[in-house]
């Protein structure tokens, strides 16, 4: 299953739609006579979990909507509550849920043959790609974006316990978009990334005989919970998919081309080559 969202301008701030919509559970749960632990156990989440939505603080999956929904009256005030939890300001529309989930993963794997995936990027290389967007955005646009992008890259050190997984085309690196001062600036990002325990990054060599993700970019995560989520890219679309046998598919491709990558160490030494040469 995947879900898709259509792009909203004057949006709410995230935490305002969490908390609005766990009122809303909370309210649906007291009204039906149930406690927290009895709507845990009609859904089949912890009573932890009930808590966190309840107060705003953790994003519902679909199917404790569903639960929940079968569980209160089937009133249907959940489903549409829940359409308003795609809204996040200064994310692509299409890539708000998945940002969500990708706050509590335990793990993050990443695969990019168009740009530097967003959590490596720096300020400067974010500003030359929004300076490459076709139609251009406004100074605003840019501004609220690029807040989004840095807080989003917080995480690879708020997140010590989370293990990340890059693996990045060559050729994404020797595009040098924004310049060669952006590009040094980058990798000695980069390289400085790899520093952490919980972050491990392979390079896709430019000539290679095999590739298992020729299809394009990919992102796979596990959540507290175990459940195993991918989310794919394109031109003004996105998709984030729970089907577990096409996330299924995805992990065997992704497993497959850290394979057929450079190692960590090699990558690093790759990297350090292109820093000098710079």
């Amino acid at each position: 299953m995947a879900w898709d969202h259509e792009a909203h301008d004057g949006e709410p701030d995230s935490s305002d739609s969490l908390r609005t919509f766990g009122a809303v559970v909370q309210a649906l749960r007291e009204h039906a006579g149930l406690s927290r632990e009895d709507l845990a156990a009609l859904v089949g989440y912890s009573k932890h979990t009930v808590a966190s939505v309840e107060l705003g603080r953790r994003m519902a999956y679909p199917d404790f909507i569903e639960g929940t929904e079968a569980a209160t009256g089937n009133t249907g005030a959940l489903k549409k509550a829940a359409r308003y939890l795609s809204r996040e300001p200064g994310l692509a529309s299409w890539f708000r849920k998945w940002a969500r989930f990708e706050r509590e993963a335990i793990s993050l794997d990443t695969y990019e043959c168009r740009m530097v995936p967003g959590l490596l990027q720096t300020e400067r290389y974010v500003q030359a790609l929004f300076e490459n967007r076709i139609p251009p955005l406004s100074d605003e646009q840019m501004a609220e974006r690029l807040a989004a992008r840095v807080e989003r890259q917080k995480l690879l050190r708020e997140r010590p316990n989370t293990s990340y997984s890059f693996i990045i085309d060559e050729a994404v690196l020797e595009r040098r978009i924004g310049g060669t001062e952006v590009t040094r600036e980058l990798l000695d990002h980069i390289l400085d990334a790899t520093n952490l325990r919980n972050v491990d990054l392979q390079i896709m060599p430019l000539r290679c005989t095999s590739h298992a993700c020729l299809d394009g970019a990919l992102q796979l995560l596990i959540t507290p919970e175990g459940r195993h989520l991918a989310y794919s890219e394109g031109q003004q679309n996105g998709r984030l998919i729970s089907d577990p046998k096409e996330v299924a598919l995805l992990s065997q491709r992704y497993a497959t081309l850290r394979s057929q990558a450079l190692t960590p160490e090699e990558s690093r030494g790759l990297l350090e080559r292109m820093r000098g040469a710079l």
